[in-house]
């Protein structure tokens, strides 16, 4: 999908700060380039793609800005389909207001993308002022967020983060979201069932890849099996399994049924606050391919994630602290349904107020 450029106020994108490089093993995610871009330099925005989260995860581990909008703000025509009730396009940026600036520009209805919302698009940007603070706003922590799992220095970070929301002004209080534990294996059947489905079309027939071979079974075998890496190829096969005859209510069936219940503890949840905050990674960047056998902890790695998605809300990560080795750490703020204005200025508001914008990882 092109960015039109033409509806991005430039004047208004605020100015690069300089770095020392990004090494690519610390990306995070599948939109994991376009994180290092933006950390990089190499470009001001860049747009990305989140099912689980593959904006905010890379956001996290580059230092950068990354926006997951609710699901159909934005257009995903144009976008290769792996999760169809799970993907969004969304930004990422230096800093909120880029965010804020290159969502105005791309949010709103897309005839062509039949889940895209017929809303009217607010002026995301025209409410982040400097004297923005936090006050009469209530903020929730969830607790299963924090514990086993979750690393001291990014434990110590966002606490910090916390304390900072409070002396803005807001209200803090600490919530349950039980059933968010759920979240990485209710994801891990849908994304794979709807995967399989969407995958199909790639069988060297219409587009794509083809690999040539006498005959079209081995063709389409030659194709998927060249085309595919083994993580993707490992998803079909359980996507698969899940949807197969015998299997559908035992898997798929259940995991719809508990992607409702984690949804009714959001719903909950904003009942009594504004926005949600957690870390948005349990760790700081892992080195290139240090799981690429052990894929069981490569997903784990999205347990603070993936549950936005299967509600299907707003979420945003910013940075918060560095860890002893110089590497950026994450804070996820997640909003209700359409409260991206919500979402930014609370940001913007944290961001204005801390040194971590200004910085990048010294690699």
């Amino acid at each position: 999908m092109s960015l039109p450029w033409a509806a991005l106020p430039r004047t208004r994108l605020t100015k690069s700060r300089p770095t020392l490089g990004i090494w690519h093993g610390y990306r995070g995610g599948s939109s994991g380039g376009s994180a290092a871009a933006v950390a990089a330099d190499e470009c001001p925005i860049a747009l990305g793609s989140d099912t689980g989260g593959s904006i905010r995860q890379p956001a996290a581990f580059c230092g950068v800005v990354g926006l997951k909008p609710t699901y159909g703000l934005v257009s995903r025509y144009g976008l290769v389909a792996y999760a169809s009730s799970l993907d969004q396009i969304g930004p990422l940026t230096r800093t909120v207001e880029d965010a804020a600036i290159v969502l105005g520009a791309i949010a709103g209805h897309d005839p062509k993308d039949s889940t895209s919302l017929n809303i009217e698009i607010p002026d995301y940007a025209s409410t982040l002022k400097p004297s923005l603070d936090c006050k009469g706003r209530k903020i929730g922590i969830i607790t299963e967020t924090f514990g086993e799992g979750l690393d001291p220095v990014v434990d110590e970070a966002v606490k910090a983060a916390i304390a900072q929301f409070e002396r803005l002004g807001a209200e803090v209080q600490t919530l349950s979201c039980p059933q968010f534990r759920y979240g990485v294996p209710t994801y891990y059947i849908i994304a794979p069932s709807e995967a399989s489905s969407n995958l199909a079309r790639y069988d060297g027939v219409k587009y794509g890849l083809r690999a040539s071979d006498d005959s079209l079974m081995e063709m389409y075998t030659q194709t998927r099996a060249t085309g595919f890496g083994a993580e993707v190829k490992r998803r079909i096969m359980i996507g698969t399994y899940a949807l197969s005859a015998g299997y559908y209510d035992a898997y798929y069936l259940k995991a719809q049924k508990v992607r409702t219940l984690i949804k009714q503890d959001f719903e909950k949840a904003f009942e009594s606050v504004d926005v949600l905050l957690c870390p948005t990674t349990p760790t700081t960047a892992f080195k290139a391919g240090e799981k690429v056998n052990d894929p069981l902890s490569m997903y784990l790695s999205d347990l603070m994630t993936i549950p936005v998605n299967l509600a299907g809300l707003p979420s945003l990560s910013l940075p918060c602290g560095f860890d002893q080795n110089g590497l950026p750490i994450g804070l996820q703020l997640i909003g209700n349904v359409l409260q991206e204005q919500t979402l930014l200025e609370v940001a913007y508001a944290y961001e204005q107020a801390t040194p971590w914008h200004t910085r990048t990882p010294q690699l």
